[in-house]
């Protein structure tokens, strides 16, 4: 509860009083400033609860973009390292693919044939 809340609060209390006591005493001034008092508490109220409110929501949006920045900062290292790791991986496999097809050069050659004539046939229009 802030300054705002309590204020509001209190003289919204006070108005309700002067609107009683003014009844009682049948003066209709201090009953309508007793009236302009509750709808000035009543406001100044809303004012400190609506205040009050952004508060939490700016300290919530806070809190949240301090974690998100943490699991970033902790997923760029991470996104680092497996790219390093495909990277090392892939020049790896083509090497051993690169070895293969030296070793094996008749069977390379009818791959890449078998491979090109599957292509054309594929893309044939007629089929």
């Amino acid at each position: 509860m802030n300054r705002d809340q309590i204020r509001g609060a209190s003289r919204h209390l006070k108005g309700r009083a002067q609107t009683a006591l003014g009844g009682l005493a049948g003066d209709p001034a201090r009953q309508v400033r007793g009236a302009v008092n509750q709808v000035a508490g009543g406001a100044q109220y809303a004012y400190g609860r609506a205040r009050d409110r952004a508060e939490d929501l700016y300290e919530d949006g806070r809190d949240l973009a301090d974690t998100a920045r943490g699991r970033a900062d902790d997923l760029i290292p991470e996104g680092r390292h497996l790219a390093h790791e495909a990277r090392r991986r892939g020049k790896a496999y083509g090497r051993r693919a690169v070895r293969y097809a030296d070793g094996h050069r008749t069977h390379t050659v009818l791959g890449l044939a078998v491979l090109a004539f599957a292509a054309g046939w594929l893309t044939r229009r007629g089929r």
